[in-house]
């Protein structure tokens, strides 16, 4: 904590039996988490699997060029007009031309719709945890340092969010806007119902830390607002801010694939996991794959932040304990 330097050096130069002895150079928090991080086999393996689908999102037109087709391209030759337009093939036609089949019915390539829907759920989720750990991170500092009436305005905001419930909000209102720029739309009402969660931990802590020693110091030097949340408050919420971000990657992701899924999402033909999921439950019974292929994405993509999160959590409360 910030208050640990001022503390020592007061304690050294008083002198006399107060003197502090070291065993040598401490090792920096920085450097003790990574080292955690890097030993920890859950948190590599959930890294492993978050770095490939963004890997295969940033980079996804070219990789579909090493398949051959494109998101929205239909191939008719893979699918059977007398079988309903099943795709042909064991598998939902996988082989070496559809690595993971093609969509019944249309016959669109589902490698490539897997890819570029790891880019529309990475998108949203990784832009709505960025705006709501912003918009959180402020309110809650703000209502926490200043307390009375920008505490008082700012609490009541996030109880009134908090009360709705926020799915059926989140449909009414996209049911309500145009289909244009899906993606925004859904970041900022995401966004909109997110941010209190980490706002009210925000300012719970901001309370107590601006009540302890080391603020107090340099409020009584002279430090300005400013300079004591910056300096003195916030890197103290650090870690807190970056686990909670981490663990809300994956409600976002999830509440992304649920709102597709559901119709108000992103708008066909725009490829998204949930609306491969709700396009393939017709199917399930007759081509299992088409619906399992995105489901396990969907699925892994939201364990490895969920692990991911619960670790780095674990890894922050070790250190804070060992501090």
């Amino acid at each position: 904590m910030t208050s640990a330097t001022p503390e020592l050096t007061a304690a050294a130069a008083r002198g006399g039996d107060s003197t502090v002895i070291t065993s040598g150079p401490q090792p920096r928090a920085g450097s003790r988490f990574l080292r955690a991080f890097l030993s920890d086999v859950p948190a590599m393996l959930s890294s492993a699997y978050i770095v490939l689908m963004i890997v295969a999102a940033v980079f996804a037109p070219l990789i579909v060029r090493l398949s051959g087709w494109g998101p929205y391209e239909f191939d008719q030759d893979s699918i059977d007009p007398n079988l309903g337009a099943l795709p042909i093939g064991p598998l939902g036609g996988m082989g070496a031309e559809h690595w993971f089949g093609v969509e019944p019915g249309n016959g669109r390539d589902i490698f490539a719709r897997i890819v570029y829907g790891a880019r529309v759920s990475l998108t949203v989720a990784l832009s709505a945890t960025a705006l709501t750990t912003l918009l959180g991170t402020v309110f809650g500092l703000l209502a926490g340092y200043f307390g009375g009436r920008v505490d008082a305005v700012i609490s009541r905001a996030m109880e009134f969010l908090m009360a709705f419930p926020a799915l059926i909000f989140m449909i009414a209102i996209l049911s309500a806007l145009p289909a244009d720029n899906r993606v925004v739309l859904l970041v900022l009402v995401i966004s909109l119902f997110g941010w209190p969660y980490l706002a009210r931990i925000v300012r719970s802590q901001t309370l107590s830390l601006k009540e302890r020693e080391f603020v107090e110091s340099a409020r009584a030097s002279g430090a300005t607002h400013r300079q004591i949340i910056f300096r003195e408050i916030l890197p103290n919420l650090q870690s807190t801010i970056i686990v909670m971000a981490a663990l809300a990657v994956p409600g976002y992701v999830g509440t992304e694939a649920g709102l597709s899924f559901l119709g108000v999402g992103v708008v066909p033909p725009t490829p998204s996991w949930g609306q491969m999921i709700a396009s393939a439950a017709p199917w399930y019974a007759v081509d299992p794959m088409y619906f399992i292929i995105p489901g396990v994405f969907l699925f892994l993509l939201v364990m490895s932040f969920t692990t991911l999160g619960d670790r780095v959590r674990g890894i922050a409360d070790a250190g804070e304990v060992r501090a």
